[in-house]
């Protein structure tokens, strides 16, 4: 089975980021043929920083090592290190109905958040599909934001077979739970384009005060409190254990503790478990060419892949 999944490298990776794709992603490595690719290309539809680019695409890659990430069981590189996806990009975009794409929220959404209107921006599914189907992608792993891309990029590797053959893989995809989604600052889901992250890589004092600017309501500290409601519960509960998350809940119901001790105790759980990361990261600094060198093994592997993809698709469109 080959795994597919994508991250873009548009700014510090968050604590959404880490357990809604980078944390699944690791354990899928034992599972299969993994291949993660960092979205250069994507990304140059909000950075156009060159400079940033590249900072952030490696910054990507070291985290993504940091986390877990076995470069002997997965294949990590950058995506504009294997420029056939923009090929099959254009040769799938040929039988894309404008429709399909006119359809897609994420434009519209992005739209709504004003975010100027491009091409890029319009055909991000089409490059979508072809980051998949360049790779004979069995299983590609998204939450339900992407459920749609999904959707488009079976709809295209259909049509384009319809056209032209049995030539592309037709993947399937594995819709992560909405339980999944990690609550920011403010209690929306975590996002860069709310302001209300948790950066991963986070000093220990610069996180204890991330967390103390938790949004919570007045109700006051001898008062009983909703455990079900509070966002520090949400985020304890990723990193504590069972019976611990339990103790934070029957406190919350019994009063007599304020929001600010639990904050604290959430800042406890969290340091507990990144600080080994955290670690591991500034190890991996020290060694820049090793990263380096994973990123071109990953790229060499996954080029070698898109390279008989596009073979078939050249001969069966007439570019042989």
């Amino acid at each position: 089975m080959r795994i597919l999944s994508g991250i873009q490298p548009s700014g510090a990776l968050h604590l959404g980021n880490y357990f809604g794709m980078m944390r699944p992603a690791i354990e899928l490595q034992a599972l299969g043929e993994a291949l993660y690719f960092i979205a250069d290309y994507h990304a140059l539809t909000t950075v156009q920083d060159p400079a940033a680019l590249r900072d952030h695409s490696r910054n990507v890659a070291v985290d993504f090592l940091a986390c877990g990430l076995d470069p002997a069981r997965a294949c990590l590189f950058r995506q504009s290190e294997v420029p056939e996806v923009t090929e099959l990009a254009w040769i799938l975009s040929t039988v894309t109905p404008m429709g399909l794409l006119e359809r897609c929220h994420s434009y519209k959404d992005k739209i709504a958040r004003g975010f100027a209107p491009n091409h890029g921006l319009f055909a991000y599914p089409v490059l979508m599909a072809a980051d998949i189907l360049i790779y004979d992608s069995d299983l590609v792993p998204v939450g339900r934001d992407q459920k749609q891309h999904i959707e488009v990029t079976r709809d295209v590797a259909v049509k384009f077979n319809e056209r032209y053959g049995e030539i592309l893989r037709i993947p399937a995809p594995s819709i992560r739970d909405e339980a999944g989604v990690v609550k920011g600052l403010d209690g929306q889901k975590m996002s860069k384009s709310y302001g209300n992250t948790i950066d991963l890589f986070l000093q220990p004092k610069t996180l204890r005060k991330k967390i103390m600017g938790i949004v919570t309501d007045s109700t006051p500290v001898s008062e009983p409190k909703r455990p079900e409601d509070s966002t520090i519960v949400e985020l304890y509960r990723l990193f504590a254990s069972a019976e611990e998350v339990a103790v934070m809940e029957a406190e919350f119901r019994a009063g007599g503790k304020g929001y600010g001790e639990f904050k604290g105790r959430l800042a406890d759980a969290m340091e507990a478990h990144l600080a080994p990361m955290r670690a591991r990261r500034e190890e991996l600094l020290r060694d820049p060419g090793a990263i380096e060198a994973v990123l071109r093994a990953g790229a060499a592997h996954a080029r070698a892949l898109a390279v008989r993809t596009m073979d078939r698709v050249r001969t069966a469109v007439g570019l042989r």
